[in-house]
């Protein structure tokens, strides 16, 4: 049982707006209980259940708080650490997983109450440093805006580790990136940028471990033409209207694996990657098909796991659920074998 506070906001998370000026504007895009976009280019965010931290907060297991990356975009973070009777004396080089948060690119935060919870239990599951970025989101910051705010967060940790002292013990050889949905898709495009800046950045990616992750092109999969997807495909066509840039389609490269142009070195240096899919989720096909472009490419260890009777993201919707322990444990498994 988790003992920390949340608080439900029924109200625009950060942005407040006149209702008597909202209803002049047209409502372009809706996200039901999550987003509206007007016509102006106002957007409203809807936040489900949060987690909100005093300066430094302390539970079973791990302490958490919350640091700034870059002020001046701003771009933060929450960070979480094993408590010390999790760790012992000898663990002094514990790997470090960089988190990003799903939400099409447009939603999301690290302080939704189900990141929250699903990466502090992640965190003491593994005996692992979790860093869980909050970068800025679509319409206003359209892609590449997402891959360059999290970038930041590996220099951030580059340039932090031997002054903040929740990171004395990080090492930075054994750096995991991951993420759920639209996140699982900014792993990979993180990966590929210190992959090539591996000369001016100290640190090393093991392992990727992208969740249900978020891609697309101009061609439907099957499961996107299916008749029962109608709604779910309509839903992704939107958040990529709003995420890509403006004269893009869905073939642009941070939507459409394939059409990266790479050199060969850069698909050299890949770390493993395991790939998780949900029986469920009609994304599923983009995930298997991402895993089969990666081995193709030359990556050597390339693995899918699939949660067979699950939906999509469903570990932050369920973050209790036995399939999420079983999620949890599978990437502990993973994160610990490098």
């Amino acid at each position: 049982m988790h003992n920390f506070n949340y608080i439900k906001s029924p109200k625009p998370h950060n942005l407040s707006y006149n209702h008597s000026f909202l209803t002049k504007m047209s409502l372009i895009a809706v996200a039901p209980g999550f987003l509206q976009v007007y016509s102006n280019g106002l957007v409203k965010r809807f936040a489900p259940e949060i987690v909100t931290l005093s300066l430094e907060s302390s539970f079973n297991g791990y302490k958490s708080k919350d640091v700034i990356i870059d002020p001046s975009k701003p771009i933060t973070a929450r960070l979480f650490l094993p408590h010390s009777n999790h760790t012992s004396s000898f663990d002094n080089n514990l790997p470090i997983l960089v988190y990003f948060h799903g939400g099409g690119f447009c939603i999301g935060s690290t302080t939704w109450l189900g990141y929250h919870t699903f990466l502090s239990d992640l965190c003491v599951t593994s005996n692992c440093i979790v860093l869980s970025v909050d970068y800025r989101l679509a319409p206003e910051y359209r892609l590449p805006i997402a891959y360059e705010d999290c970038y930041a967060s590996l220099e951030w940790l580059a340039a932090q580790v031997t002054c903040e002292p929740w990171l004395q013990k990080a090492d930075l050889s054994r750096v995991f990136l991951s993420g759920d949905s639209a996140g699982g898709n900014i792993a990979y495009h993180v990966t590929i940028k210190a992959i090539q800046n591996k000369g001016s950045c100290p640190i090393q990616i093991k392992g990727l471990l992208p969740i249900h992750p978020y891609f697309g092109s101009e061609t439907r999969t099957e499961k996107e033409m299916d008749e029962f997807a109608v709604r779910e495909v309509a839903m992704n066509d939107m958040f990529w209207r709003l995420s890509i840039p403006e004269d893009s389609n869905r073939d642009y490269f941070g939507c459409n694996f394939e059409k990266l142009d790479l050199c060969e070195s850069v698909w050299c240096e890949f770390p493993a990657i395991e790939v998780y899919v949900a029986g469920f989720d009609f994304l599923k096909e983009r995930g298997v098909m991402y895993a089969e472009f990666m081995k193709k490419k030359g990556v050597k260890e390339v693995k899918v796991v699939e949660a067979k009777e699950e939906n999509h993201v469903f570990h932050v919707f369920y973050y209790e659920s036995d399939a999420t322990r079983l999620l949890q444990n599978q990437m502990s498994q993973f994160i610990n074998r490098y």
